[in-house]
């Protein structure tokens, strides 16, 4: 298992080129079943996630690899074994987006509950939900989700609204299903995050018929056939934050290449608040911090609020804040397991059912810390950077989830991260 070794403080400069979306590719990569024959995605991150997502599709029928020049490539020829299995579905919770195209294609599915990180119950109710609404017959034997659709899939009217906001992976999934529908969907209440209308525009570059992208609203016409068809993956924007946040935590100015601001508006907001300065360039944006931290309110919502897959990083940045800030997470409630583990590092944090109080401390302290899950690693990682030592953080393997070789990024710039295996 490695650990990282990270010498604090230092001060980051330079410039840093974002990988592909980790959270676009893999809804992206499900899709390919919906469409026999070889389709390519580019930009898509060399990540464990990724990993595991090709061993599904490969237990499928599929065929998975890497072309020459770093393109995903999925031949869907064959897909004969339409069966998630629970060994391989445990390791990651968006292997449930297999469902819907699995569904629309095969007709009968096998998929084990999934599972992922620990940040709290995450029940896809509305995912079995939608895709009932399109005439599947679905029942739970033995943890694993069954669906059948005897007449064929029929396009509905159907409201995806949850108890704390719209569903991404299950628009995905009802999405993805209803594209070989009879007829035609509405999804209302749809997530409307940038990796979903990247989705429902790689579907339209293979013969879908999709409009109000970015909406809450999608209609979907549903067609016969999808083609396989290529495609490039948006930038990661939570990595484009973390990023931004490495700079804002060691006082330092970073240039992120291939950076989409527009999909982040929420989060330079929030920067702009405490102090940083983001400015667009030709093609990306420059973003430092020369003054004190600033206190600042964080609430996550669905886009195009405030991400909560960078609820973790921005608590480790107010941890150095002149001042009092309050974090509510209105996505996972339960997305706190990293305030413990701060708090080791001399953070003055105390939770208060979905809400973390941030006292603002002047320095913060090293420490053995374990990572919970992956954007909790991510925010040990930052507050290694600022803090006075060597902090070693376990369990790295979470971040390798989501982050391409985090080290060999910030390295380069100015930090001091050795990798080892204990």
């Amino acid at each position: 298992m490695d650990v990282f070794r990270i010498e604090g403080p230092v001060q980051l400069s330079g410039s840093v080129a974002l990988s592909g979306s980790k959270n676009a590719s893999l809804p992206m990569m499900a899709a390919m079943i919906l469409a026999p024959g070889e389709s390519s995605l580019a930009g898509v991150p060399r990540l464990s996630d990724i990993a595991v997502l090709s061993e599904l599709l490969e237990q499928l029928g599929c065929r998975v690899d890497r072309s020459a020049n770093g393109d995903l490539r999925v031949d869907s020829t064959t897909v004969d074994n339409p069966v998630g299995d629970y060994e391989i579905v445990r390791k990651m919770r968006a292997s449930i987006c297999i469902l819907g195209p699995l569904l629309a294609r095969c007709g009968r599915v096998e998929v084990s509950m999934p599972g992922g990180c620990a940040i709290g119950d995450r029940p896809i109710n509305l995912h079995l939900r939608g895709l009932q609404a399109l005439g599947a017959r679905i029942r739970v034997e033995n943890g694993y989700i069954v669906a059948e659709t005897p007449k064929g899939l029929t396009g509905k009217e159907i409201f995806l609204g949850g108890s704390f906001g719209s569903t991404v992976l299950g628009t995905a999934n009802v999405l993805m299903a209803a594209t070989l529908a009879k007829g035609r969907t509405v999804i209302e209440s749809a997530a409307c995050e940038p990796e979903i209308a990247d989705l429902a525009n790689c579907l339209n570059k293979m013969g879908a018929k999709i409009s109000g992208i970015g909406s809450p609203r999608l209609i979907i016409e549903g067609v016969k056939v999808l083609r396989p068809a290529q495609y490039r993956v948006i930038p990661d924007r939570i990595e484009a934050g973390t990023f931004m946040a490495a700079a804002a935590i060691t006082k330092s100015e970073l240039k992120l290449r291939n950076c989409r601001l527009d999909d982040m508006m929420a989060v330079v907001d929030k920067l702009r608040s405490i102090g940083a300065t983001v400015e667009r360039d030709a093609d990306g944006c420059v973003v430092a911090r020369s003054g004190a931290i600033k206190p600042a309110d964080i609430t996550t919502q669905p886009y195009p609020g405030f991400p909560t897959d960078l609820q973790a990083q921005f608590i480790a940045l107010l941890s150095l804040a002149d001042g009092n800030s309050v974090v509510i997470e209105k996505v996972f409630p339960d997305r706190f397991m990293h305030v413990a583990e701060l708090n080791r590092m001399a953070a003055n944090l105390l939770k208060e059912g979905p809400a973390v109080i941030v006292a603002g401390v002047k320095k913060l302290m090293a420490a053995p810390v374990m990572a919970s899950d992956l954007r909790a690693s991510a925010a040990l990682v930052l507050a290694g950077l600022a803090a006075e030592g060597t902090t070693t953080v376990n369990r790295v393997y979470h971040i390798d989830r989501g982050y391409e070789r985090i080290e060999e990024k910030l390295n380069p710039l100015g930090a001091k991260i050795t990798r080892e295996s204990v």
